[in-house]
């Protein structure tokens, strides 16, 4: 009974090692300069810069070794907010929408100091939809542009230094 237990745990915890992402490419990149994203969209939410800015350097602070620093990074990302809108999705009678969804657009300039063929400049977009009774304030667009956001700043990591993008 003890060695079944013993195995037990021993195969819980070998599966349940920690997942890394073993699959990147920074070559010889020490650090990562992220500068802070301008919302130029036509409909400005205040917070949106900072949050989305933030997400970034979170993100590639948390699934990389790279030092964030403010110049002269190895790798570097600039850009802007170019959209931030809502539109209707799905529509009910008498002409009005069930469904609303929010669209986020980012544009992005990325630098690889060591590799110039990784370099780009890409518009990432993402959305997500809600009730169109709900206002969109608050806790709700908290959480929807945390989803976006995340969407958005997975895709910049993965075509910037992912292998398998």
């Amino acid at each position: 009974m003890k060695k079944k237990l013993f195995a037990l745990i021993l195969l819980i915890l070998i599966g349940c090692k920690s997942y890394t992402f073993q699959n990147f490419d920074i070559g010889n990149a020490k650090t990562i300069q992220i500068d802070f994203f301008r919302n130029e969209a036509p409909l400005v939410e205040p917070q949106l810069s900072q949050k989305f800015t933030e997400s970034l350097q979170n993100l590639f602070l948390k699934q990389t070794k790279l030092q964030l620093t403010n110049s002269n990074g190895d790798l570097y990302f600039s850009g802007e907010i170019t959209d931030y809108r809502i539109k209707p999705v799905s529509g009910v009678s008498n002409q009005t929408a069930a469904q609303n969804r929010l669209i986020i657009s980012v544009n992005v300039r990325f630098r690889n100091k060591y590799n110039s063929n990784k370099n780009f400049e890409k518009v990432f977009s993402f959305y997500s939809d809600f009730d169109a009774n709900a206002q969109l304030s608050g806790d709700l667009q908290n959480n929807l542009i945390n989803q976006i956001n995340k969407r958005i700043t997975q895709d910049i990591l993965n075509l910037s230094i992912a292998n398998d993008f």
